[in-house]
């Protein structure tokens, strides 16, 4: 008998409290992931970028066993596990190439595009990239994704699409609209898989929206994999450099551009479409839309709108250097432009927007503009409207606004206040939403 207890005690020790030792040490580990994922969460709540901007998992509790394995194939760390189940945590950094729901073994992921507040924003889009007209895809800023670094990945996954469609008798295989960050990727991927593309650009230059951007402007993007040229090794750049970069690219790899050259019309042709530019027409199987969205912007619809001096972009702060300016927007683009035109000399900044809080900023971003404003370097006015422009001045309604010594709310409801040009500065105004 003591010889069997003593074999017991023996494999007890042996066996036992390894196994316990191992499942607390679970535990604590589990406990610790969740603690950092509930901040993390918290954390982009609180930074208004749990919004996510393109496709992205929709995890459903009931079916998800907390497996861990779509957590460990996100590569962007964008997955956590709270309270037992699976959630999306850091949406900003969600990439939508989809490897969360192959690694799923219990079918509770889906992918999807746009959600209850941002479901009008961007197209339909499915986990190929392939629009509800079967053939024609989207990519980069079009689809919501207007990240360099993810851009540059959906133009390769939206290739990778293509070329697995049967390609039929039609001179090219792929029509690519826009030589943005997305376009670009996509021509790279057409050429190293052998597609018939061409790529058209509307403007005389390559970069897309980059290629917009103000002076000088300090581009934050992230290493990422282009198809031919291998890694594209950048942490912080910028504009300037950025674009040679891309015109390295193209020269080295041979790529053509047709610059100049704007899509006009699409039609049904079978299985594929002919495509209608300003300088001819291309029948091809399918059609990747990489233009993003500046071609075409977004009007307020309010009288004195159509004033030379209301611009949707800002090109250089200095031109503008002891002026006063109206930024209207909340992403990065508009504060962006309100803290550059406040670093001028002798400028006046207003920086509106209509929601109770900026959505989708980066946090440095935040933090410069939390500075200019400390600094009384810029004014910030949340929930407020632009509602007339006139020569001199812009009428905002807002619930509650305070200009120099004028303060006005009445019980909560809109009120007008009237910024008019000191010293008959004219007052500018920049639209970014």
């Amino acid at each position: 008998m003591p010889d069997i207890l003593s074999s017991n005690t023996t494999a007890l020790l042996l066996y036992g409290v390894p196994f316990l030792v191992f499942v607390a040490w679970h535990i604590a580990r589990r406990r610790g992931n969740e603690r950092k994922s509930t901040a993390l969460l918290t954390q982009a709540i609180e930074a208004g970028l749990n919004e996510p901007a393109s496709l992205h998992p929709v995890i459903d509790p009931n079916r998800c066993l907390s497996s861990m394995a779509c957590v460990a194939a996100c590569p962007e760390q964008a997955i956590g596990v709270i309270d037992g189940k699976a959630q999306l945590v850091n949406a900003a950094s969600c990439i939508g190439h989809g490897a969360c729901r192959t690694a799923c073994p219990h079918d509770a992921i889906q992918l999807v595009f746009g959600t209850s507040k941002r479901g009008m924003d961007i197209p339909l889009v499915k986990p190929n990239f392939e629009t509800n007209v079967p053939g024609i895809f989207i990519a980069g800023e079009l689809g919501g994704m207007g990240l360099i670094r993810k851009a540059v990945e959906q133009g390769r996954q939206a290739m990778e699409s293509v070329a697995k469609l049967k390609r039929g008798a039609f001179p090219y295989d792929v029509v690519i609209i826009g030589a943005g960050p997305a376009g670009i990727s996509a021509s790279l991927a057409a050429k190293e898989k052998s597609l018939r593309s061409v790529t058209v650009e509307q403007e005389d230059s390559f970069g897309g929206t980059v290629y917009h951007y103000p002076r000088n402007k300090v581009v934050m993007t992230a290493p990422v994999q282009l198809p031919i040229v291998g890694k594209m090794k950048f942490g912080e750049v910028s504009k300037e450099r950025l674009l040679e970069f891309w015109k390295d690219v193209v020269k080295r790899t041979g790529i053509k551009i047709n610059f100049f050259e704007r899509m006009e019309t699409v039609k049904p042709d079978g299985q594929g479409f002919v495509v209608r530019t300003s300088r001819q027409e291309y029948r091809t199987r399918s059609i990747l839309l990489a233009m993003g969205r500046r071609g075409t912007p977004r009007k307020l619809g309010v009288r004195g709108e159509e004033q030379p001096k209301v611009v949707y972009r800002l090109v250089d702060p200095e031109q503008y250097r002891g002026q006063h300016v109206l930024v209207v927007g909340g992403g990065d683009s508009a504060l962006e432009a309100a803290i550059d035109c406040a670093d001028e000399s002798g400028t006046t900044v207003t920086l509106s927007y209509r929601s109770e809080a900026f959505s989708r900023v980066k946090p440095k971003n935040r933090e410069r503009l939390q500075r200019a404003e400390a600094a009384r370097r810029l004014r910030v006015l949340l929930s407020s409207n632009v509602e007339e422009i006139a020569a001199d001045s812009v009428a905002l309604s807002t619930a509650a606004v305070a200009w120099g010594d004028r303060e006005s709310a009445v019980h909560g409801l809109a009120t007008v206040a009237r910024y008019a040009a000191a010293h008959g500065h004219r007052m500018y105004c920049f639209w970014y939403f």
